[in-house]
């Protein structure tokens, strides 16, 4: 299993818009945070976690390609606003089939693709939300030759994915608090755990519980300051204490520190993710 970040900023993305700070203005590359989003491989299978903003450019230059199911933590903008991007992946995942030359709508092709649905795993108040946001979405796609993301939600807390070759990834969602509905999600294959949590300012009991000792947790740590929805600092390496998990990448961060001052303030086993990062189980 292995998981790549394809961004790890704040809602505003790191560099900001008209900002100067010396974040916002460094050479290193780990300090261009895009907005927060992840691509899990296990096996064959892939898997997106949100569609951020820069999902698309994201894809085009760690060489993601293919996409077999789509995971959404909730509806807030820098997660969801590059969505209709999953029809691309609708063609890709397509079967190609003859079609008549002659027919206006194919605008003189001998083939088309019939795009295949995409599976979208979400909490029922964030499917409600997606289509407030995109009206057009559904499992039918576009007509006459128009296109649209063929979706096919699902409200499971629980899932077991799997490729051609048998290969299982067990997928579970984690309860957070964000004061707005949103998820995290643990990944667990080949005995290996994983935990998601890119957006909350606190986790409850059960969810504690649930992800005790993984081998890798991802968590929001967006600045040192203390925020009403997310996780400053303080809190963020409490909870990364109290788990105690094997290794603890924070995302979500703001321009507060560059990608060197995250590593130095940080204790042992707790790091900076930085965008492109692939961490492998």
């Amino acid at each position: 299993m292995t998981l790549t970040f394809l961004g790890t900023g704040t809602s505003v993305g790191v560099p900001q818009i008209g900002c100067t700070c010396d974040v916002c203005r460094s050479t290193d590359y780990r300090d261009r945070r895009r907005r927060c989003g992840a691509y899990v491989r296990v096996g064959a299978l892939g898997i997106l976690i949100d569609t951020p903003p820069e999902m698309r450019l994201s894809c085009c230059e760690y060489g993601i390609t293919k996409v077999d199911a789509v995971l959404l933590t909730h509806a807030h903008m820098d997660h969801v606003a590059g969505f209709d991007d999953i029809r691309r992946f609708n063609t890709i995942n397509g079967e190609i089939v003859p079609c008549d030359p002659n027919c206006e709508c194919t605008r003189g092709k001998t083939h088309r693709v019939i795009g295949k649905v995409m599976p979208v795993y979400a909490m029922k108040e964030t499917e409600d939300q997606m289509h407030n946001i995109f009206p057009y979405i559904s499992d039918k796609g576009g007509v006459n030759g128009l296109y649209r993301p063929q979706i096919q939600f699902s409200n499971d807390e629980t899932i077991v994915l799997a490729d051609e070759a048998k290969e299982k990834v067990e997928i579970e969602r984690i309860k957070v608090e964000h004061s707005f509905p949103c998820c995290g999600y643990k990944f667990t294959s080949r005995g290996k755990t994983l935990v998601y949590i890119s957006d909350c300012h606190e986790l409850p009991l059960q969810s504690l519980e649930k992800i005790a000792g993984v081998d890798v947790l991802i968590l929001n740590c967006l600045r040192d300051r203390p925020h009403p929805t997310h996780l400053n600092t303080e809190k963020s390496l409490k909870y990364s204490k109290l788990i105690n998990a094997k290794r603890t990448f924070i995302t979500h961060m703001c321009h507060d520190f560059s990608h060197v001052q995250w590593i130095e303030r940080l204790p042992q086993g707790v790091e900076p993710a930085y965008d492109g990062q692939v961490i492998e189980l």
